[in-house]
């Protein structure tokens, strides 16, 4: 009897021993999943996008681009864009019948590395307005390990998507009016000319460099010309991309997926015209970001026509410049073209063209003094559908018809 007392109680007491050793592990366990939970959680917190990453990713890209030029090489032409500025500033002052004080001694030279990280400032404070409300969506409060976890990878992801975007367009922008819209501060514009681009850009076309320096000079200047010499552009554009950006927050589920759509319908040709930016927005959104584009096609064309026609006295052999650079503007790759679509950028091309065709239609049928009108107010500025019908434009600014 005792022995099979001693075999029946020994396995039961055999299993107390096993539950409660479970139970221990399994409470041990689950405690570290939640410390682990929490510290993910707050490392995902931290930002959407890892930008010190962001800034080493894209200098990385651009440290194989040919024509690198070390420090001494940048001071060296310096005083080439000085001379240009001492010329273009009052050239466009009396072409454009507006002063523009602190604009050249707010002019500098850089490499492709300087302009990423003026750039990558300029989007990480533009991030900064809507990742509270998408860290909420994408991570809310308590979320736990896997969504974390999930925050963390969409944040590799994203850091290295910008990486290479930035690194990108670094070997291909020339200059730059550098002004944060959203800028808590309000700091005023800068003009940075990225040497490296600018060498390797005459070389392509077969331009004289120092003709060319002064010609895309006058084109940043002018841009610097429509911000500072109107006051009221600054904060007409910072609130429309304040409102657009807060739209753009309030709602961040399923973004990735209607982007995708959206982007697969545009390259199959089945978006009916709508770039696939353009296809993720709600009307509101619509309405706001066609504004934008107006205005923005405004401003590119406008310097367009002004690098052209101001250039004529300016800058020696400017209509062989021109018509190299814009021919060049209509040959990309298949990659490239591709790059363009992904990021976005093809927008600012069309804007190019689009804006200059509409600053050239008025100034052909009602002279380059109804130019200035363009500028008195945001109620002189094109509406949606106003660049492609410059008549129209004039018929409301010019001749007061009604809208």
């Amino acid at each position: 009897m005792t022995g099979r007392a001693r075999n029946t109680h020994g396995p039961k007491w055999r299993d107390d021993r096993v539950w409660q050793a479970g139970f221990l592990i399994g409470s041990a366990l689950g405690a570290a999943a939640t410390i682990a939970g929490r510290h993910a959680e707050k490392a995902a917190r931290r930002g959407l996008v890892d930008w010190p990453e962001v800034e080493r990713i894209a200098i990385g890209r651009l440290r194989a681009a040919p024509g690198t030029l070390d420090p001494a090489e940048l001071r060296a032409a310096e005083p080439a864009y000085a001379a240009a500025m001492a010329s273009i500033v009052p050239a466009l002052t009396s072409a454009l019948g507006s002063p523009l004080p602190g604009v050249v001694e707010r002019a500098g030279v850089v490499d492709r590395a300087g302009w990423v990280r003026a750039n990558t400032g300029s989007f990480r404070s533009l991030m900064s307005k809507l990742e509270t409300d998408l860290l909420d969506q994408v991570i809310p409060p308590g979320g736990g390990l896997a969504k974390a976890t999930m925050a963390l990878a969409n944040r590799w992801v994203t850091t290295r998507q910008l990486g290479f975007l930035l690194g990108f367009m670094g070997t291909r922008v020339l200059g730059q009016y550098d002004l944060a819209l959203l800028s808590t501060e309000a700091a005023p514009g800068k003009l940075l000319f990225v040497e490296e681009n600018i060498r390797a850009t005459a070389r392509s076309l077969g331009v004289p460099i120092g003709p060319f320096r002064t010609w895309i000079a006058l084109h940043e200047t002018t841009h610097a010309f429509e911000f500072e010499a109107h006051p009221w552009l600054r904060p007409y554009l910072a609130e429309r991309l304040e409102r657009q950006l807060t739209l753009f927050g309030k709602d961040a589920r399923g973004l990735g997926r209607e982007a995708i759509r959206g982007l697969g319908r545009s390259l199959r040709g089945e978006s009916g015209g709508e770039h696939w930016i353009e296809a993720m927005m709600g009307p509101e959104q619509k309405a706001i970001f066609r504004d934008v584009q107006a205005v923005m096609s405004l401003l590119e064309g406008f310097s367009d026509y002004v690098m052209d026609e101001v250039g004529r006295d300016l800058v020696p052999g400017v209509a062989q410049i021109s018509a190299r650079f814009h021919e060049r503007r209509t040959k990309r790759t298949a990659f490239e073209r591709s790059m363009l679509r992904l990021t976005g950028m093809d927008l600012k091309m069309e804007q190019y063209k689009k804006g200059e065709q509409f600053v050239r239609a008025i100034a052909d049928r009602r002279g380059s003094a109804a130019l200035a009108r363009l500028w008195e107010g945001p109620h002189t500025l094109p509406r949606d559908g106003e660049i492609d019908a410059p008549d129209r434009w004039i018929a409301r600014v010019l001749d007061g018809s009604p809208a």
